[in-house]
């Protein structure tokens, strides 16, 4: 009853005037209570920056060690649980601000008054939604965050895994459909509802939410595929069919401080406080090719040691290996680039790559990723023709926009030193030609989709939970350690706390709450 009675207050001080006000509603979208609707949608917007917390304890302990895009050289803290109260606390006061505005949408006279901007508050909580339910598994989700509702809930069940990714890609598809069919006014002559202003993400453009909604159907239903092709063909193929647009180059999706008016301290936090993550032999040799650098984007990921010399941290270190040390994250290197501390004898993260608060972006999703996918859904034959030379072009092309995406974050921050060498777009092209990276036309589909799926673990090098997901996804990438049995993580403490029974039911269905434990989609 306190939690009850603290949300039901923490709710009249987030969303003022939350009881009150509908009628005038019905009789006038441009009310001022309908005008409340913009700062909650960009809360929500806001609640898409990743949490200090998730960093130190997911990514940076966790996740860069099981993909292997970096690795990590001893364990510290070893506290998932306080990542997993960080994402699991973001994701549901989001999710009960999105209820809200649900609510609120409920009760125009004109149900398609409020469709654009349902639309994009779908995409934004889709988006969150499958990467949370990447993270766990089956989650509270159908019955979450309706504690205000007329028939509140205030101890939600557990949805499969299963049923929210195939409500998620419905979704979509819908918000996609409205986004890229409505035209100025609904069928009654009334004007749609507007974010205006407060679409900090894509500036109210209907056109950018249709592509990014678009992009991560391919997303999640190439996911899913090998699990699901019966549902997840027909999709693919009307996307094709109806000629749905996608991600373009320079039109990544990304969280930039700089433009959003927010400085991303967390990112350095976390490296800093940890202080063990360095560049692994994993990435180190697929990066190069007879003992030379193929990739100029080693030269960005990561940095030379206290020597000024490459040396990587090995993937399966033994007993014998030196320890790493130093405080190649320190921000005393502001003042002092080179001072990377004594015992830094392993090449590190680019500083400049985490310690840019306002000109490096938190990554979404990239117009690479696009490529690789449709790559993968050309080379499969999902939902369309299989065709090997559609896609060969379409990796060649990810590559590229790749090299060209992770060239322009060094390039675009005003304070990073010691830039690497630009390439020039020639230059660029013969590293997709590497003969390392060719597309063998003649090979079999293993060796083709290990060629794209490294590519896709490369881009995603800041966006390690997605590399994660790819792992459990193929166990093709490039790897030296054992197969993966890190499949999940557990659910945080607040769950058996605040929802016992429903969490004790989810974990004697899924046979315990413990991290080999496959996702629904995993084979």
């Amino acid at each position: 009853m306190k939690k009850f009675l603290f949300q039901l207050l923490l709710c009249c001080l987030i969303i003022p005037s939350c009881d009150k006000g509908f009628d005038e509603l019905n009789q006038n979208p441009l009310s001022p209570t309908a005008a409340q609707d913009g700062p909650l949608f960009n809360s929500i917007i806001e609640s898409l920056r990743l949490g200090w917390n998730r960093q130190l304890f997911l990514h940076n302990e966790k996740l860069y060690d099981i993909t292997e895009q970096a690795v990590v050289t001893a364990e510290t803290f070893n506290n998932t649980e306080s990542g997993a109260e960080d994402i699991w606390s973001n994701y549901y006061n989001a999710l009960k601000n999105a209820r809200e505005l649900e609510r609120r949408f409920d009760i125009y006279g004109d149900p398609d008054v409020p469709n654009i901007v349902r639309a994009q508050l779908n995409i934004i909580m889709v988006y969150k939604t499958f990467q949370i339910t990447d993270f766990f598994g089956a989650i509270p989700y159908s019955e979450a965050g309706r504690a205000f509702d007329n028939e509140s809930v205030l101890r939600p069940k557990y949805d499969s895994h299963e049923s929210i990714y195939k409500s998620l890609i419905e979704d979509l598809v819908w918000s996609s459909d409205i986004l890229r069919n409505s035209g100025g006014q609904t069928d009654a002559g009334a004007d749609f509802l507007s974010y205006g202003g407060f679409d900090t993400l894509f500036g109210n453009d209907r056109g950018k939410w249709a592509n990014f909604a678009n992009s991560l159907l391919l997303r999640y239903l190439v996911r899913i595929y090998d699990k699901e092709p019966d549902f997840v063909a027909p999709i693919i193929g009307d996307l094709f069919y109806n000629g749905a647009s996608f991600l373009t180059e320079g039109n990544d999706v990304v969280m930039l401080p700089s433009a959003q008016g927010w400085s991303n301290q967390g990112v350095n936090w976390s490296f800093r406080e940890h202080n063990k993550v360095r560049m692994g032999t994993t990435m180190w040799n697929y990066l190069r090719d007879n003992g030379e650098v193929i990739d100029p984007r080693l030269f960005i990921f990561f940095e030379t040691n206290n020597e000024d010399e490459w040396v990587p941290f090995p993937q399966v270190p033994n007993s014998n290996t030196p320890q790493s040390g130093g405080n190649p994250y320190s921000n005393a290197r502001d003042g002092n680039y080179s001072n990377k501390g004594a015992g830094n004898i392993y090449s590190s993260v680019n500083y400049y790559l985490i310690r840019d608060e306002q000109d490096i972006p938190e990554i979404i999703m990239t117009s690479a990723e696009v490529k690789f996918l449709l790559a993968e859904i050309f080379l499969k034959g999902i939902g369309v023709p299989a065709d090997a030379f559609n896609a060969d072009f379409n990796y060649q092309l990810g590559m590229l926009e790749s090299l060209e995406f992770w060239q322009n974050i060094m390039i675009n921050s005003a304070i990073w030193e010691n830039q690497s060498d630009i390439y020039s777009t020639a230059e660029l092209f013969d590293v997709v030609n590497h003969p390392k990276y060719n597309f063998n036309m003649a090979g079999g589909m293993e060796e083709q989709l290990r060629l794209i799926y490294a590519q896709k673990w490369i881009d995603a090098f800041r966006q390690p939970w997605e590399a994660f997901s790819l792992l459990r996804q193929t166990n093709l990438l490039p790897r030296e350690k054992g197969p993966n049995e890190f499949n999940r993580f557990k659910y945080p403490p607040s769950e058996q706390a605040y929802n016992l029974e429903n969490y004790n039911q989810q974990v004697a269905d899924m046979g315990g709450d413990e991290t080999y434990v496959k996702l629904w989609w995993m084979q």
